[in-house]
Formats: C-alpha cells, sequence, structure tokens
C-alpha cells in the first residue's frame, strides 16, 4: 500500500486516480472574478489545458473554474482552503468529482500519480499498477423522481440546482418536478463582457426549452466572495460577503435580467418565477415583487439566506409570492462560520438546531400565508435532513440532479408523521451532532431504513 500524502475534508465522494497539475498561482487569497465598470471579466488564472485524467491542486478555484471542470478529464480535486459548503466542493459534488478540500500545504508535484478518495478525504500517491483514470464516483441516477410523496401520500416537490441548459436537460432525465434554482451569474461570470438582454434571453430559453410545463425558479444574480461589482459608492469592499450583493446591488442589469427573463417566457410559451438573493427586509421583498410585475413575471420570490429575513418570514411572505431558504448561506450568517474556511466546517453545518429553528419559524409562516417554501441549499441534497425538512413543514427540495433519487427514495419510504417526529427530535438536540443523531433516532424507532447521507457523516 502505497504512502498516505495529504488528509483533508472528504466533501464529493468517490475515487479518481490521475496525474497530479499544480494550478498557479498556488498560494495567497482565493481567487475572485470582477465585472468591471465598463463591463470587462478580470479573472486570475484558469483551468489548464488538459489531455489525460488529471488530479487538480489549487489554493481554491472560482466559481467560473469550478463550474468548467470536464469530469472526462478531471480525476479529482484538491483544495488547500475551502469547506464542505463552499462553491468548488458543491460544484464538485455536482459533477461527482472526488474531491479533498482544506488539505493545507501539500508536498504534491505535477507529473506524480495520486489516488484520491473523496469519501475519506485522504490522497495517496497511487501504486504502480494504477493507470490513470477517470473518476469512479457513481453516475446519476436516471430513475424518474417527479411526484414524489411520502409513504402516506404527503406530496414532497423534487427540483434540481443547475446553472445552464446541460443541466437542465439532467433534470428532466430523472423527471425531476422542474429547477428549483437556476443560478444565472454563471452566464456572467463565463463571458468577458457584461451579455446583452438578447443573449441573456438566448441563454434562460435554452434551459427553459429542456423542462416544458414544469416549474423553474431563476435566480437573479447574486455576487459575493468569487465574484464582485463594482459598488455604487466607488470604495471597494473588504468583506463582499457582507456588501453590496444580490437585491442590494440593484442596478439596471437586474432590469436586463427581468426583461430577458420575460423574452425568453414569451419565446416558449411559459410562466417562470423568479427570486432575487439576499433578501434583508420586508420592503426588499416588496421592492422586487414590483419591478418583476412591471415585466409581467407574476411569480416572484426572494431568498431566505439572512437571519434577519427568517426572523421576518411572516411579514416578508405578505410582500411576495414564494420564499426558498438557501441554508448554504444561511448557516453562515447564523453561525458566523465562512462556508470557505475548513477550520470552521463543523459549525458550518446545516444540522446546526440554530438553523433548523430558523426553518421552522419560515415554514410556518408559509403556512399561514399559504405558500410555497422550498429549501435549495446543500441540506436538501442529505436524505436524512430532507425527511427532517419535510417535517419542519417546508414544501419544495431542490438540490444537485445526481442527488435526487437518493432524496426520493428516503422520502418515498417514509411516512409524514415520521418526518414531523424526525423534526421535533431534531429541534430539541443542542448540536449538529447530536440533531443528526436525534432524528436517526426517531427514524429507527419506527422500523425504517436510515438512509445514508450523500456526503458528509
Amino acid at each position: 500500500m502505497s504512502a498516505e500524502v495529504v488528509t483533508g475534508l472528504g466533501v464529493s465522494p468517490g475515487t479518481g486516480v490521475g496525474v497530479v497539475q499544480l494550478m498557479a498561482p498556488r498560494l495567497g487569497p482565493p481567487r475572485t472574478q470582477t465585472l468591471t465598470e465598463n463591463g470587462e471579466s478580470e479573472a486570475a488564472g484558469g483551468v489548464p489545458e488538459l489531455r489525460e485524467p488529471t488530479v487538480l491542486i489549487a489554493r481554491d478555484l472560482s466559481a467560473a473554474d469550478a463550474a468548467g471542470l470536464d469530469p472526462d478529464l478531471v480525476a479529482g480535486l484538491i483544495t488547500e482552503a475551502g469547506g464542505p459548503m463552499s462553491h468548488t466542493s458543491i460544484v464538485a459534488r455536482s459533477l461527482g468529482i472526488p474531491a479533498v478540500v482544506a488539505a493545507g500545504a501539500t508536498a504534491l508535484r505535477t507529473g506524480m500519480r495520486v489516488r484520491v478518495d473523496g469519501g475519506t478525504g485522504r490522497v495517496r500517491v497511487a501504486d504502480v499498477t494504477e493507470s490513470p483514470a477517470r473518476s469512479t464516483a457513481a453516475p446519476a441516477a436516471q430513475r424518474s423522481v417527479g411526484g414524489t410523496r411520502t409513504a402516506d401520500g404527503y406530496p414532497v416537490e423534487l427540483l434540481g440546482n443547475v446553472g445552464d441548459a446541460a443541466g437542465a436537460a439532467e433534470v428532466a432525465a430523472c423527471e425531476a418536478d422542474g429547477i428549483g434554482l437556476f443560478r444565472t451569474e454563471l452566464a456572467f461570470r463565463t463571458r468577458t463582457r457584461q451579455p446583452s438582454i438578447e443573449v441573456q434571453a438566448r441563454l434562460y430559453s435554452s434551459v427553459l426549452a429542456e423542462v416544458p410545463e414544469r416549474k423553474v425558479i431563476l435566480r437573479t444574480l447574486d455576487t459575493g466572495t468569487d465574484t464582485t461589482m463594482p459598488p455604487s459608492h466607488g470604495l471597494g469592499e473588504r468583506n463582499p460577503a457582507l456588501g453590496v450583493r444580490g437585491y442590494r446591488a440593484t442596478t439596471n442589469l437586474l432590469e436586463d435580467q427581468l426583461r430577458a427573463i420575460a423574452i425568453a417566457a414569451r419565446v416558449q410559451d411559459v410562466d417562470p418565477w423568479v427570486m432575487a438573493p439576499m433578501i434583508s427586509t420586508p420592503a426588499e421583498a416588496r421592492g422586487f415583487r414590483m419591478i418583476a410585475r412591471r415585466y409581467g413575471i407574476s411569480r416572484a420570490g426572494v431568498m431566505i439566506e439572512v437571519p434577519a429575513a427568517a426572523v421576518m418570514a411572516d411579514a416578508i411572505l405578505a410582500e411576495c409570492d414564494f420564499v426558498s431558504i438557501g441554508t448554504n448561506d444561511l448557516t453562515q450568517y447564523t453561525m458566523a462560520a465562512d462556508r470557505e474556511l475548513g477550520a470552521v466546517a463543523e459549525l458550518n453545518d446545516p444540522w446546526q438546531p440554530a438553523v433548523l429553528r430558523l426553518v421552522r419559524t419560515v415554514a410556518v409562516a408559509g403556512t399561514a400565508h399559504g405558500k410555497p417554501v422550498g429549501v435549495c441549499g446543500e441540506a436538501a441534497a442529505d436524505p436524512l435532513l430532507a425527511c427532517v425538512l419535510v417535517g419542519l413543514g417546508v414544501t419544495s427540495l431542490s438540490m444537485s440532479p445526481r442527488a435526487l433519487p437518493a432524496v426520493a427514495e428516503a422520502i418515498g419510504e417514509s411516512d409524514h408523521g415520521q418526518c414531523q417526529a424526525m423534526a421535533v427530535a431534531a429541534l430539541g438536540a443542542s448540536s449538529a451532532s447530536a440533531a443528526r443523531a436525534a432524528a436517526r433516532h426517531a427514524l429507527a424507532t419506527a422500523d425504517l431504513r436510515t438512509p445514508e447521507p450523500t456526503h458528509r457523516a
């Protein structure tokens, strides 16, 4: 057995053997991409051209680089920084690429051949008998997940998170109920200039065309630590995650997006849903809905990512048509734990009882108003936690298409009453690990099979 050379956090199950390729710059702060005042794109580095199964090593990846990884050639991914809920980890899971993050500085060098285990977080030098090979992560299952119900018939909408038409095609292939999160910002990250209304309309139309007659929720442009927009006050931002991002950056760009979405909707003859990220107050929710209405969009909702929005969910739901809980950022802000930092991964866990209590607050408000409450964060992809979320009152779950079959199976094997009992048990815990254990115990006492998480124990 060859020696283990790297240990980090395994964030995307599967194994891969490949030739190491270091990405520059290897040291320094995580790379960002900036849309400048004149619409030009500035980005440092990039994924090198690959010709054989490769294990990429980087300080971290920009969202644009991560989204552009080819799973046929990227056998594994290792980053020195990052956490389980970082953008890099999320993309690796969606593509089925074995990944290890928070590995720190390593002794690995370009040309070495290594084996990456994205489940255990271990990396070792490959045996001489192991040839470079594409990822052995399990491929996405193609079973139908649409119309999922609990064992006693309670309906739960299962949707996919996508960034382009290819992702939408995956959602269609497993016959999910639609798209719960279309990340429109990916269109901006892969272009050198701000795309025109016509270009945006074609992109949005291509996504809508893949899932005709199904629900599609388009999230308007979000920016944060990996993409920064020039702030209107002309000053740089020391912490973009807490700065002028999402709806706070309302400019002509938002109206261009909504105009493009309206054009795409007419072309495809559909009635899309739109939602704004980083909403903090009822006034912001009302403002977004009014802008959407101007462009003939009848279903306008908001993301619940800020704790203040969760606490004010009742008032916010009075101002919009639906809400979707982004558990990745909601956990980050609730626990004051940077989702890109592996050192605080234990805090940055959606099983944290404080986060679950905020989810319950939002779900209760949704029931009172008779409006949908979804979850579109990574929490939805954990089969056990998905059952808890259903028990808390969430009406839809959106995740990577790869995660849909396992979640559909878990929900279908649990009755609604048991989901509620699991939720009560988790809410009464004092830590994330205790909440997870309490939910498993509640499920086990009903003599039902405990669903295995798709990532993270």
